[in-house]
């Protein structure tokens, strides 16, 4: 069935065209949506239909505004599908800044890609897409899209202002519903209740803005959620390829869940023999642990599956011990079932993994689909240990900054319950630096450095160590350091895994030019890896609060050699900061012919008031000018010219 959608804005666009001058002319625009836009959505309608619990309806239409290169990337039409989502229609325009159409688009015009990367073996995602590739600014695009769901699992979220610097002129969403079907709702900064019209059975649900600013997020800026206008739906009851589900509590979804890897745990007869050859002789729960995820990290690889219901339901684990492959789903019910065979109880959990700090956020009061990941729990007698199933190098018991830090569901046969993953704070992130050098007299710095990075400090540098060779490895070295000119004589890496993981970095760099020498005297900076580059723009006002939710430990400790003859001229006096956001403090003394750098730093997560933006600025210049500090040496009078 075809859905047939009216504009709010109709009237007013009707009234334009009868005055001969078409309604997406950039002039129409209100002077305040335009102020730090890269876009403005002209207009977007949106509407979802539930026919029943098993599928669903999705028409959309949107214009959108390109002022600029900046917003191009946003003009592309991507629409992703699979098994459980068919594209029915997609129909486009595009206008110049008059609003005079230039160019229209069919279905047929639009291009049919296979959504599968080099990680995928079994995928059946497809995705159709579309630009322009206009390039004379301001120019107006128009798409009209609809899909079709057969499945109620999860909707469609609406954030009409999906990123920064995107205005919106206006923007509805509607949810078309059968009169007695209960749908859930979670809204953020929208203190409207939304029109509700009940008719022929059918009940419609409908948010809308108009005129919402371009927003430029600011440092330390809170989720997105919290800054704009957002509706995210849920259903009660629910129905995917016959599996069906209740998800008004966390308990009901997770039986659901549950439901789908039920029965799915049985080994093949040698993968079950080798379960018993390695806990032989092993008494520790936790030791048979490490021992079973380093074999099925040895004997398994991560490769995407998702097709049909697949996407949340895991293969067998009879299938993943004979193919030696899975996806998070599948390798975390191989390795539960590893477990089981060796008499360990584990837990199937859900998480929303990723590094950015909304992927960290759960809004636990709205029981949803708000997972993109599986990881394992394991509880022991005296600790938890969690498990990622899909790293071939990770260390057992370790999160990282993709899965720690957050409240995940774990599945048992009762249902779902949320739980807390492990968290790493100060104590844990730290980054330990020692360096010894020597200044020639042309002012060359030859130099040791060794460094330890524990936890999610050293997050970054085990990705790194663990899939690129050591040429690649040299050359982001080579790249990457704040440097202006240096050679990399010899580096070496050592992995320490363990629930808190720690690498021990060492490099051997000549440095160049390290230090100024202009006639008698010889200027040092002596903080060589670790400075500082944030300073805060304080001449416009902040409204929003300060979020920091990675707390880290720096220490460095330099001793740099000089030649014989030179003397303390002038050396900035030592600096100590104590703040509620974090510590700093750094001090610079020479004895003989050493110089004694030390530098410490602790961040400290938290949420801070926007009041307080003057005091923040204050702490950070502070912190980057102290960084940049430099000695100043003079040759005393008894050296020799």
């Amino acid at each position: 069935m075809r859905l047939f959608f009216i504009f709010a804005t109709t009237l007013c666009l009707n009234l334009i065209a009868q005055a001969g001058e078409s309604p997406y002319a950039v002039k129409f625009i209100p002077e305040h949506l335009l102020k730090n836009a890269n876009i403005v959505k002209r207009a977007e309608d949106i509407q979802i239909e539930v026919v029943n619990s098993g599928e669903s309806l999705l028409h959309y239409k949107y214009v959108l505004t390109i002022l600029n290169e900046n917003g191009d990337r946003h003009a592309t039409l991507t629409e992703w599908y699979d098994k459980l989502h068919e594209v029915r229609s997609i129909e486009g325009n595009l206008y110049d800044a008059s609003g005079q159409l230039l160019k229209k688009v069919k279905n047929k015009d639009v291009m049919d890609l296979s959504g599968v990367d080099n990680s995928s073996l079994m995928d059946d995602n497809r995705v159709k897409v579309h630009s322009f590739y206009y390039k004379a600014y301001p120019y107006t695009i128009e798409y009209e899209v609809t899909t079709r769901f057969n499945h109620t699992f999860y909707f469609p979220k609406w954030i009409p202002q999906e990123y920064e610097q995107l205005s919106v002129e206006n923007s509805s969403f509607t949810v078309i519903t059968p009169a007695d079907y209960k749908i859930r709702y979670k809204s953020f900064n929208y203190k409207e209740e939304p029109v509700v019209v009940t008719e022929k059975n059918k009940k419609k649900t409908t948010w809308q803005v108009k005129g919402i600013p371009a927003i430029k997020s600011p440092f330390a800026a809170p989720m997105w959620n919290e800054i704009t206008p957002a509706i995210y739906l849920a259903p009660t009851d629910f129905e995917v390829e016959g599996y069906k589900g209740n998800m008004n509590s966390w308990l009901e979804f997770g039986k659901f869940i549950y439901s789908l890897k039920k029965d799915r745990d049985q080994l093949p007869d040698e993968v079950n023999q080798k379960v018993q050859q390695i806990t032989a002789g092993i008494s520790s729960n936790k030791e048979k642990v490490k021992a079973l995820y380093q074999f099925m990290q040895q004997s398994t690889r991560y490769i995407s599956i998702q097709l049909g219901i697949g996407g949340w339901q895991p293969f067998d684990a009879s299938f993943v011990g004979k193919k030696g492959y899975g996806d998070c789903k599948a390798l975390s019910n191989y390795m539960y079932s590893l477990l089981k065979a060796a008499g360990i109880p584990s837990y199937y959990t859900l998480i929303n993994a990723g590094d950015d700090s909304d992927d960290k956020y759960l809004m636990d009061a709205f029981p949803s689909n708000q997972f993109n990941h599986v990881i394992l729990c394991v509880p022991l007698q005296k600790d938890t240990m969690w498990l990622e199933c899909t790293s071939q190098s990770k260390s057992a018991g370790y999160m990282g900054g993709f899965t720690g830090n957050r409240k995940a569901l774990l599945i048992d046969e009762k249902g779902g319950i949320l739980v807390e993953t492990p968290r790493y704070g100060i104590k844990e992130n730290t980054q330990i630096r020692a360096i010894k050098g020597i200044i020639d007299a042309e002012g060359n710095f030859t130099t040791k450095i060794n460094t330890s990075f524990k936890a999610q400090q050293q997050d970054d540098l085990h990705e790194m160590l663990a899939y690129l060779s050591k040429d690649k490895v040299k050359k982001v070295l080579n790249e990457e350091l704040n440097l202006s000119t240096y050679d990399i004589v010899d580096f070496k890496y050592q992995e320490k895994k363990d629930e808190l993981p720690q690498i021990d970095e060492q490099l051997d760099l000549f440095v160049s030019k390290f230090a100024t020498i202009s006639g008698k005297r010889l200027f040092i900076s002596p903080n060589l890896l670790n400075k500082s580059t944030t300073r805060l723009n304080t001449e416009e006002e902040r409204t929003l609060d300060f979020v920091f939710g990675y707390e880290y430990k720096d220490v460095d400790t330099i001793e740099i050699e000089v030649p014989q003859g030179y003397e303390l001229e002038a050396a900035p006096q030592p600096v100590a900061l104590k703040t509620k956001f974090g510590s700093y403090s750094s001090s610079i003394k020479l004895n003989g012919n050493k110089l004694y750098y030390i530098r410490t730093r602790e961040q400290y997560s938290g949420r801070f008031p926007s009041k307080d933006a003057a005091e923040l600025a204050n702490y950070y210049e502070a912190i980057y000018k102290a960084d940049r500090s430099k000695v100043v040496l003079v040759k005393n009078s008894t050296s020799t010219p």
